[in-house]
């Protein structure tokens, strides 16, 4: 690592970021100091302006990666290099914005249901029940599960914060199987070689997997999960502003997006082609 990437590390954590944010930002300055063969004017946006564009038309990355690339960008010059960023010379980069697929509440109980094992179906439910990212689930431990308060305890979540969520009856039932079957002993999760928690990417196969053998077709992944628990519990009259606590957004506005995805915001609006006429012209 060079002395520009150890310094902009050390600025991150006293930035007092996510170990996981840190490591995105590190990995998109990396991609951007090796674009450069790690010589760069430091007084100059064009340079920054340069592998944008290089990024969006040769590499053609998404919108998501673009963001990420910027956030690193703007606080490795900010904070790292001390030069000032002037928003009409480097325009944010804008994000689509698109609503997500939704699982009915009886596609997820197929997926359940397809899991036969047990450690499977218990990382699911989980996911699902307390409306986790799937960084969340895999990184519970066996003393975040709150069996008296029925809750469970999501520590560093994003924005380093740490946050209470729902624990279900149902899967604290199924996570009691689990621990007799299993016995984790620190995680809750454990990886194969019990040293570590089980890798995101692994709950993310559990569930493709699952998808695929119920036949699901929508553009879903295992994050899909989250966004139905928030669709679902506004569904069934939950106050939005709880919602917001339980899946820990910072801003009323992130929520929000999942009243667009309410089943009831959609089948409670007639479509004027079944009005019933009135003899009215206009």
């Amino acid at each position: 690592m060079t002395n520009q990437l150890i310094q902009f590390e050390r600025d991150l954590k006293i930035k007092g970021l996510s170990e996981r944010t840190i490591k995105t930002y590190l990995r998109c300055m990396t991609d951007y100091l090796k674009h450069y063969n790690y010589e760069i004017d430091p007084e100059s946006s064009m340079t920054i302006k340069d592998f944008l564009y290089f990024l969006i038309n040769e590499r053609k990355v998404s919108r998501a990666y673009l963001h990420q690339i910027y956030g690193a960008l703007k606080l490795f010059y900010t904070y790292t290099l001390h030069q000032d960023w002037e928003i009409k010379k480097i325009p944010k980069i804008k994000v689509e914005k698109k609503l997500p697929d939704i699982l009915s509440r009886n596609e997820i109980e197929q997926i359940f249901n397809v899991k036969s094992n047990l450690k499977h179906k218990s990382m699911l439910m989980v996911t699902y029940s307390a409306g986790l990212r799937v960084s969340e689930t895999a990184s519970l431990m066996i003393k975040d599960i709150d069996s008296n308060r029925m809750a469970i305890k999501i520590r560093d979540a994003k924005g380093n914060k740490d946050r209470y969520s729902l624990l279900s009856q149902r899967t604290l039932d199924t996570l009691r199987q689990y621990w007799e079957f299993y016995r984790p002993e620190n995680w809750l999760f454990e990886s194969w070689k019990k040293t570590n928690h089980i890798s995101s990417s692994t709950i993310q196969r559990v569930f493709t997997d699952a998808k695929e053998k119920v036949g699901i077709r929508k553009a879903v992944s295992v994050h899909s999960l989250r966004h139905s628990f928030a669709t679902h519990l506004l569904e069934q009259g939950t106050d939005i502003h709880i919602v917001q606590k339980l899946l820990g957004h910072k801003s009323i506005q992130t929520t929000l997006i999942y009243l667009h995805l309410k089943k009831e915001s959609l089948t409670k609006v007639i479509s004027p082609l079944d009005f019933p006429l009135d003899g009215n012209k206009d």
